[in-house]
């Protein structure tokens, strides 16, 4: 018998914080935002690397010290790696079916998403300082 504090619930409010329901609209509007975040920073990063034919080390250097460009580059990563993330996380909620499998997953996924946006942002200051 269902406890008498359930019973007088609608279904709608026994269903509410249950399951991934309690998160699932804010991850679709960050995955939504982050993609049309990407549409100008990728179109402005190929854009970019298909006017770099024939640049060398130097030149590439030069460009990425440059404060517009170096900054654009970082929220590109970071947009994009977050994009990522949450796309990840969402093949792993579907199709993993163990709970603690999954939770696992979805920590060792964010781990290494951190772990790459963070190297690339070091890895673009330490050009744009030192180029």
């Amino acid at each position: 018998m269902a406890h008498s504090s359930q019973r007088i619930l609608s279904p709608l409010a026994r269903a509410r914080g249950a399951g991934s329901a309690h998160h699932g609209a804010g991850h679709w509007m960050r995955q939504r935002i982050t993609a049309i975040a990407n549409i100008p920073l990728m179109l402005w990063l190929v854009w970019s690397v298909v006017h770099m034919q024939g640049w060398g080390y130097a030149d590439v250097t030069a460009w990425l010290a440059q404060p517009v460009n170096a900054v654009l580059m970082i929220l590109a990563v970071l947009s994009t790696f977050y994009h990522a993330a949450l796309g990840a996380q969402v093949v792993v909620e579907d199709y993993v079916p163990h709970p603690g499998f999954r939770m696992g997953k979805i920590i060792g996924l964010r781990l290494f998403f951190i772990a790459a946006a963070v190297a690339s942002v070091f890895s673009i200051l330490k050009v744009a300082f030192a180029g």
